[in-house]
């Protein structure tokens, strides 16, 4: 599947925002006030972004929770649905644009719109893609038991498991290994 620079900024853009989530009701919400938010822009150089509010912030909270439940649906058909409802709603513009040093390239929202719509409408297409595409079940969530986070496999053969192979799969490698030692010596 040929991924475009857009497209590939636009999906970690949302597996980010989806993993500024609080996990349950200990941890923290990686978005916690309006400057968390100007600076997760920043990060991402997402444009024709204004001064930010808490209007905005509590938006992209709504955008990010149906992001979240993109992530969790078990099939193509439900991704879609929630994807149109979303798209949709952000009021979809598409345009060709050529800023900040990229060549050409197409934005989805609207003039103007709102940084929720932004991220609504680009990452919502950027997802849309992987669907159209056959590919929806590379959008996954990390299998280790204590991590949930989400991630797009861009696996040559589809196998990737953990969102960090350093972390959460060098882990729990190694705690089978130490298992199957400790088993082994009795």
């Amino acid at each position: 599947m040929l991924i475009t620079h857009d497209t590939r900024c636009a999906l970690d853009t949302v597996v980010d925002l989806v993993n500024t989530a609080p996990e349950d009701e200990t941890t923290a919400d990686g978005l916690p006030d309006v400057p968390a938010l100007a600076d997760f822009v920043g990060r991402h150089e997402i444009s024709d972004v204004g001064v930010l509010t808490e209007f905005d912030l509590s938006a992209v909270r709504r955008v990010r929770g149906r992001f979240a439940a993109i992530f969790a649906t078990p099939d193509a058909r439900s991704a879609a649905g929630l994807i149109n409802e979303l798209v949709a709603a952000a009021g979809t513009t598409p345009r060709l644009t050529d800023h900040d040093g990229y060549d050409w390239h197409v934005h989805y929202f609207a003039p103007g719109a709102s940084v929720a719509d932004h991220l609504a409408a680009d990452c919502g297409m950027a997802l849309a893609f992987f669907v159209v595409a056959g590919e929806q079940e590379r959008l996954r969530r990390c299998e280790a038991p204590d991590c949930r986070r989400a991630f797009v496999d861009l696996s040559r053969n589809r196998s990737r498991r953990y969102c960090d192979s350093r972390t959460c799969g060098n882990r729990l490698h190694v705690a089978a290994y130490r298992a199957r030692r400790k088993e082994a010596t009795g």
